[in-house]
């Protein structure tokens, strides 16, 4: 009896990073070593992402100086 070969699929990962690209964009920033530093040791006392901590810092700027249309 003749194997059919296994149909490709795509991984998890793959789906997930297309579905990323779609729905978020990136901010790079070059900071002082020192700054990150304090950032990382910071957030990991309190337990909080980067991430959380820089999209409400970018949430209240947007909110303080909203963009002109």
């Amino acid at each position: 009896m003749e194997t059919k070969p296994k149909r490709k699929t795509t991984t998890s990962t793959a789906v997930k990073r297309r579905y990323n690209e779609k729905t978020y964009d990136r901010v790079f920033a070059d900071l002082p070593k020192e700054l990150v530093a304090n950032f990382k040791r910071a957030i990991d006392e309190q337990g909080v992402s980067g991430a959380s901590i820089i999209k409400k810092a970018i949430e209240q700027y947007v909110a303080e100086h909203p963009p002109k249309e």
